[in-house]
């Protein structure tokens, strides 16, 4: 009687097998979702894009096809209600005039607004192209509309006296422009730094604590629009709506010129605790995340809003401004 082998004992190796232990498996992916700082992003991204040309043909039709109307409506009812009731009539038609002479002056401050800002740019552009072209004369033209325009500062008064006592001992243009900048300008860059820390702590609380759907970037929206707006006025570019408005726009686009939207590892690790947080809480990790791009925001504020470009004076770092403005915000400093 043969034996058939395929029905013999079957021997499996399990060598390979063995080998394969729970130290030796692939590691479980983290599904907690990172931190990228939305509410900022979209108020960057959507800041720095201005209106189409369709847009604004559209925005200026409708804007005066409406005032047309309200005009001839508001006419026809002085008219007639003067015809009916002429005290009344002339009552209604002082208040119109009065209006429209509010509308004037309004229109007077949004204009003297940009005038103020383009004075600060083109003192930028003059101081640099007299560092460019080592220009003495254009250098010390530059300090002269500079003294002239913090004149009437009074955190601006020690320093121009001490740039009216130094002056006449520089003899070129990089010299003279780094003395008016350490003079003047240094006390009027720890008060802007402080209104973007202030400003980079507000959103990130904001973030935090208010879980409402698009509330986050309302409030980012708000905080940097009120912190761009205080550091032009720091620096003598007190804005109206209409500017404040423009100047934001230049902020963002200057941001996005420049990639420094991005927020890497490195920045949020420079905040206490912010490692641990954004894996704890996402929206603790969106909070320093969105005051850490609001600290961005801010410190290219300063560069736009800043009548000298950096020279002596050291450029605020962002990594600083965030440690200070978030270590110990959240958890323990």
């Amino acid at each position: 009687m043969s034996v058939d082998k395929a029905k013999g004992p079957v021997l499996i190796e399990m060598e390979e097998r063995a080998a394969e232990g729970p130290d030796r498996a692939p590691p479980v992916p983290d599904l907690v979702e990172r931190p990228d700082g939305r509410a900022m992003r979209a108020v960057i991204t959507r800041g720095a894009a201005g209106p189409s040309w369709l847009g604004r043909l559209f925005w200026g039709l409708a804007l005066g096809l409406m005032g047309a109307a309200v005009s001839v409506a508001a006419w026809d009812f002085a008219v007639g209600l003067i015809a009916r009731v002429p005290v009344l009539g002339y009552g209604v038609a002082a208040m119109g005039v009065g209006l429209l002479l509010v509308a004037a002056m309004i229109g007077l401050r949004e204009m003297a607004g940009f005038a103020r800002l383009g004075r600060l740019d083109t003192l930028r552009r003059e101081a640099a192209a007299a560092l460019t072209g080592g220009d003495l004369e254009a250098a010390r033209a530059v300090v002269a509309r500079l003294r002239a325009l913090y004149a009437a500062r009074p955190e601006a008064a020690w320093g121009l006296e001490r740039l009216a006592e130094q002056q006449a001992d520089q003899f070129d243009a990089e010299a003279l422009l780094g003395l008016a900048e350490a003079e003047v300008l240094a006390p009027l860059d720890a008060l802007a730094l402080r209104e973007v820390e202030t400003a980079a702590r507000q959103v990130a609380m904001i973030t935090a604590l208010v879980p409402l759907a698009l509330a986050d970037v309302v409030g980012a929206l708000v905080s940097n629009l009120r912190m761009i707006r205080a550091v032009a006025e720091i620096y003598g570019g007190r804005a109206g709506f209409l500017g404040s408005w423009r100047l934001a726009r230049a902020v963002m686009a200057h941001l996005l010129a420049t990639g420094a939207v991005a927020v890497g590892d490195d920045l949020i690790s420079s905040v206490a605790g912010g490692g641990v947080l954004s894996k704890v809480s996402r929206r603790f990790g969106e909070g320093v995340v969105n005051g850490a791009l609001t600290a961005r925001v801010g410190v290219a504020a300063i560069e736009v809003c800043r009548p000298l470009p950096f020279q002596r004076g050291r450029r605020p770092s962002v990594t600083g401004v965030v440690r200070r403005a978030l270590t110990g915000l959240f958890g323990q400093g």
